[in-house]
């Protein structure tokens, strides 16, 4: 009888624990559509923000202007629509490092297109 309330207990215990995760990082767990909307509207604006960026000639400033406007897009899709803002803290730190690994990637690859001139 000992046996049957341990498998209860245990049961439970574990479904509480499943529970309690959800609470932990808040957000109740997925956007919702008024969220969804939101980031929508944002990325809509950025880029329009974007393509006013590109129309005017701002010299050596367009490259950094579009690379942020770029990373603040990449933001809101991977945090709202990969539901990285959603998720357990260590989901969110090893989405972050891998954000933060391709930006890497991204400023080395453009530090050498952009040292290429300097050879000659």
């Amino acid at each position: 009888m000992a046996h049957g309330h341990d498998a209860h207990a245990g049961h439970g215990h574990g479904h509480d624990t499943h529970d309690h995760g959800h609470d932990a990082h808040g957000g109740g767990g997925h956007p919702t559509l008024a969220q969804y909307n939101m980031v929508f509207w944002i990325l809509m604006g950025l880029l329009v923000l974007t393509l006013g960026a590109a129309y005017f000639d701002l010299g050596r400033l367009n490259l950094p202007i579009a690379m942020v406007i770029a990373i603040v897009k990449a933001g809101f899709v991977i945090a709202f629509f990969m539901h990285l803002k959603f998720s357990t803290r260590l989901v969110q730190l090893f989405g972050l490092l891998a954000f933060g690994w391709l930006v890497i990637m991204f400023v080395l690859t453009l530090m050498d297109y952009l040292s290429r001139g300097m050879m000659k």
